[in-house]
């Protein structure tokens, strides 16, 4: 008996070849790796901090202590202000504001202590600008 091929049938491989794939992605690797040396990186302007022209008149201070309480009051920090919530907070700026009474809005200054979570302080901004507070600054210590 004589067997013949044509009974077989000859099945394809439906497999993707990925040598010619990885081939590539070494080529780019090394492009990359050559051409990234010779990138500059962008340079960035930070402000710089200067001293104001002339201190505000008046203005209202909000403190954050390390507790993170937060106390608000009319001109520099002391010991005399009332500690309010985040959610009260905007209202007694608004209302300390409009007491002052001038025509321009009257600057609110942040001054937080140094071992707070940056988090806290962000809050505080946040909750002033969505209260519509236009001028708000922080108060830092001047280097010596």
């Amino acid at each position: 008996m004589a067997t013949s091929s044509r009974g077989r049938v000859r099945r394809t491989k439906n497999e993707i070849n990925m040598v010619p794939f990885i081939d590539v992605m070494l080529v780019l690797l090394i492009i990359f790796m050559v051409t990234a040396p010779l990138i500059t990186p962008s340079q960035i302007e930070l402000p710089s901090v200067g001293q104001a022209s002339a201190p505000p008149k008046t203005f209202v201070q909000v403190v954050v202590n390390k507790d993170e309480l937060i106390r608000v009051s009319e001109g520099h920090a002391s010991q005399e202000g009332q500690t309010v919530t985040i959610q009260q907070l905007a209202a007694q700026v608004q209302q300390l504001q409009a007491a002052a009474g001038e025509n321009s809005p009257v600057p609110v200054v942040i001054s937080a202590d140094k071992s707070i979570k940056y988090e806290t302080v962000v809050k505080v901004m946040d909750t002033l600008q969505r209260a519509g507070v236009e001028r708000v600054g922080l108060s830092v210590q001047a280097s010596r």
